[in-house]
């Protein structure tokens, strides 16, 4: 899982170094260098710096421009004033002003030397005096390169850590040593998670080292801030590297220790693997189920990668041994909602997320009773109204989680399921599935009834429900007979 070091490029390697600076340069945009010549016509140095360098090497987009100044932060409001269209000032303080220029957006903050507190992640902000310095306090040595711009269109690149030689080996490593970089910063152990998966590289090991060692540093740094690297990890396209990552240093326990509690689980419907193992399958299956921006599910979906990761989390908590070895984990599925609900709650995830995981998570073994059994219109549109708008990622979920290597099982799940996705679309063209309702609402129940609203309105409707439930669509004159009925049978 890690990279032994940064020794001497090999020729390919030098090769690839050149390719990746030109590759950079050809793809430096025309903002940068319009910004340069202004900072340097005011006399000012100025470099881009960080996450954009690394990303035009790479050939990946980038969005926002990022630049290091040997301006101070008042000096750089003068430059953007006149350079951009509109600029703004959050920030100023930490030594960053923001602006805009038709459709490139910048960042340009002043050279920083910042000092940590042991007891906290924020800095207290020094300005630097040079930008190999500025550079220096950077999380990773592929973040640590920068493009110097000067007057005239002149450019410069800029690389005091070697960091191109890091980013043509794809390795992740630190300016610093890791352990003193993490002790400054310790999300930085959850950004190269991020990056493993993000980026695709490995990790040198003197940084698997620090992670493994320095877990506890996570109890500075503010669960929205986990949230947020956890999110990011989440929605790149192989979220898997960086989770594995996570659960092989140890940090997993900080963060989401219901993960590698699953690799103590062995389950008996998926044999070839334990429970850690298919979890982080069905995710990778879910993923290659998500859709285009027109789809049903337009990915990447957070909702659905969370519920597919932590489908099973309630199995360690069920674990059963019965008679014969059997293993039994009854009602996971309810267990492990809620435990998924706690955990998204603790990590600041809103509201919405948290009710669609848990519910996802409560329901992903509804299905197999159609397995089983075949089911009646009725349960077919209760399993629809139960996943309300979840209903397309349920699917997707559902089918994610046969990970079984028995081709003929496999073939039996999946044949259920287009039978039932084809028993909803059918019954789809007949009613309003989506949107299931009794064929009377509250106002016609409250006159019908001579009732004001209360208690017994809410005991009508849900009669009516359950009916429409059972029998499908009723009709207007069929469901007023019924609630009359069933009026009358109450007052007696």
């Amino acid at each position: 899982m890690g990279n032994d070091g940064k020794g001497p490029l090999a020729n390919n390697q030098s090769a690839a170094r050149g390719e990746l600076i030109e590759r950079a340069l050809e793809r430096l945009p025309a903002a940068a260098l319009s910004l340069g010549q202004a900072f340097a016509a005011a006399g000012h140095e100025l470099a881009l710096v960080g996450g954009p360098v690394r990303d035009l090497m790479l050939g990946r987009d980038i969005a926002d421009l990022d630049f290091a100044t040997s301006a101070n932060p008042d000096q750089s409001v003068a430059v953007l004033g006149t350079w951009a269209n509109t600029h703004w000032e959050i920030g100023k303080e930490y030594g960053t002003v923001g602006a805009r220029r038709g459709a490139e957006v910048v960042e340009v903050t002043t050279y920083r030397s910042d000092n940590y507190q042991s007891h906290s992640r924020k800095p207290a902000v020094d300005f630097g005096k040079d930008l190999p310095g500025d550079l220096s306090r950077r999380d990773f040595t592929v973040n640590a390169m920068a493009v110097a711009l000067g007057q005239a269109g002149s450019i410069s690149f800029v690389d005091p850590f070697d960091g191109l030689a890091d980013l043509a080996a794809r390795r992740l490593c630190t300016p610093v040593s890791a352990a003193q970089s993490f002790d400054d910063d310790p999300l930085r152990m959850l950004r190269a998670a991020r990056f493993t998966s993000q980026l695709g590289f490995e990790v040198c090991q003197d940084v698997i080292g620090a992670m493994t060692s320095m877990a506890e540093r996570l109890a500075i740094v503010s669960p929205e801030r986990i949230q947020g690297e956890l999110v990011k990890l989440l929605l790149t396209e192989t979220p898997r590297h960086g989770l594995e990552l996570l659960v092989f240093t140890g940090l997993a326990d900080s963060v989401l220790p219901e993960l590698p509690a699953l690799k103590l689980q062995v389950d008996p419907l998926h044999r070839h693997k334990d429970v850690y193992e298919h979890s982080l399958r069905v995710l990778e299956q879910a993923i290659e189920m998500e859709t285009g921006p027109d789809g049903p599910v337009p990915g990447p979906d957070l909702v659905l990668r969370l519920a597919a990761l932590l489908h099973d989390i309630g199995k360690p908590a069920t674990r059963r041994f019965e008679a014969g070895g059997a293993v039994s984990f009854h009602h996971h599925e309810v267990v492990g909602a809620k435990l998924a609900a706690k955990r998204l709650k603790a990590l600041r995830f809103d509201s919405a997320t948290v009710k669609a995981v848990a519910r996802l998570i409560e329901l992903h073994l509804r299905f197999h009773g159609y397995g089983q059994a075949g089911w009646t219109d009725s349960a077919v549109r209760r399993y629809v109204v139960d996943a309300g708008d979840l209903l397309e990622r349920l699917h997707r979920l559902t089918r994610a989680d046969c990970t079984s290597q028995n081709r003929r099982r496999a073939e039996v799940l999946a044949f259920a399921y287009d039978d039932l996705e084809a028993r909803i679309e059918e019954l789809k063209q007949k009613e309003e599935l989506a949107a299931i309702r009794p064929d009377l609402d509250g106002e016609q129940i409250m006159a019908l009834l001579g009732l004001e609203p209360g208690p017994v309105v809410g005991q009508a409707y849900r009669f009516l429900l359950e009916l429409r439930m059972n029998q499908g669509p009723l009709g207007e004159a069929a469901a007023v007979a019924a609630l009359k009925q069933w009026w009358q049978e109450r007052s007696v």
